[in-house]
């Protein structure tokens, strides 16, 4: 199985516990590769949640009696949400047991699905896309910190893969069952199924996941001090520029599909698979590749899909092509980033992280606020443009960078 570069290290995977055997170092051992194939759903499940509407966003907009848009906005409240509470979790859970805080989280993902299925309104379900918002950044905290320390240290390389590979899975199994489930159901049976499988999870999670005491305490000054390592800051800016390109377009892939190409409903849980696939395929290519390489592909990729896509994806065949490489570029971002952020900073991975998660998040929230401004008053097929530019921005960026080492 091809590894992330993120995980080519020689840190100790457990820490403390100079004389006695600590509780969290003793159960990955005894637990075998349950506690990576809960954690892998666990991830599989946020991320589903997070980009539902993508593939829901026209019902929700005309059950709810709001543009395609203002429908967006469901995606940018959770960014916006995520990205705050990445970097301030931390701070506040101090040294809290990390199994207690991830079941904790997952409970809150569950009830905050159950109220979106439920919502009358549209404002409660943005209220239920704020709860979604925390969840997820804390999720995804969380989850890189911990995945080295569920298994023995020779393992680590393996069940890291296992567990992000939740990601690429999400893109092929999560969205479009979603997209499907909303055809053929409602959109509401759709997040209300995403409840039932993350309260599932947040039960298998405290079954299964050992004691996991935090390493180290986070406190602002860790954040504030890798913000300072110029590779790190570097490293944030890709983020921004790709994630927030992405999203421009991606949020609203279904009306573009619609209206640019005449796809129907029908076909475009199909299409989103064929994207997912392509997805999980960059990403385990990404991941062997140095951070700086890999990063440039995929900023390529995406600026060259979004160049073409208002002349080749006019068809259902252009469409599906293009769709295909959009998948395979974006598919490696989270693992590139992430080994980006991890060779700058090893000696912080917390602190980091919660930077870079919060970036992330911010970025989808940017990007699908900026795609729903150009949807609302330029028209659907504009919202390629972003990703055009901040894709060749994020190219001239890896390019000026290109020493980084992962």
């Amino acid at each position: 199985m091809i590894t992330s570069p993120l995980f080519r290290t020689g840190a100790r995977p457990f820490s403390g516990c100079m004389t006695t055997i600590c509780a969290d170092q003793v159960a990955p051992a005894t637990r075998g590769w349950a506690p990576p194939v809960v954690m892998a759903a666990t991830v599989f499940t946020v991320v589903t949640a997070e980009m539902l509407p993508v593939g829901l966003l026209t019902p929700i907009g005309s059950s709810l009696q709001v543009s395609e848009g203002t429908a967006g906005l469901t995606l940018t409240v959770t960014g916006v949400v995520s990205a705050l509470a990445s970097p301030i979790l931390p701070l506040v859970l101090g040294k809290l047991d990390r199994r207690i805080v991830m079941v904790g989280l997952m409970a809150l993902l569950a009830a905050a699905s159950l109220l979106a299925a439920a919502a009358p309104t549209f404002a409660m379900l943005m209220i239920a896309r704020v709860l979604f918002g925390i969840s997820l950044g804390g999720v995804w905290l969380f989850t890189i910190g911990l995945a080295r320390r569920v298994v023995p240290a020779h393992a680590a390389g393996p069940a890291t893969s296992l567990i992000f590979s939740g990601i690429g899975i999400a893109s092929v199994l999560g969205i479009p069952a979603g997209a499907f489930v909303g055809e053929l159901f409602g959109w509401r049976w759709a997040f209300a199924a995403v409840g039932v499988l993350s309260a599932t999870l947040a039960a298998a999670l405290a079954l299964f996941l050992p004691r996991l005491s935090a390493e180290k305490a986070v406190r602002l000054s860790d954040v504030a001090e890798v913000l300072r390592i110029k590779q790190l800051r570097v490293g944030l800016a890709l983020v921004a520029l790709l994630v927030t390109g992405h999203f421009a377009a991606y949020t609203y892939v279904r009306p573009l599909l619609e209206k640019q190409a005449g796809i129907t409903p029908a076909l475009i849980g199909t299409l989103l698979l064929a994207y997912g696939v392509a997805g999980v395929i960059g990403n385990f290519v990404a991941g062997s590749l140095r951070p700086a390489r890999a990063l440039g592909m995929i900023a390529l990729g995406i600026a060259t899909v979004a160049v073409l896509m208002p002349v080749l994806g006019t068809t259902l065949t252009g469409a599906l092509v293009l769709l295909v490489v959009w998948g395979f570029s974006h598919g490696g971002t989270s693992v590139s980033t992430q080994a980006w952020g991890h060779a700058a900073a090893p000696s912080a991975p917390e602190a980091s992280s919660a930077v870079l998660v919060g970036v992330y998040n911010g970025a989808i929230a940017l990007g699908a606020f900026a795609g729903g401004q150009a949807a609302d008053h330029l028209g659907t097929t504009t919202v390629t443009w972003l990703p055009a530019v901040l894709g060749t921005a994020a190219l001239i960026v890896v390019l000026a960078n290109r020493r980084q080492r992962g």
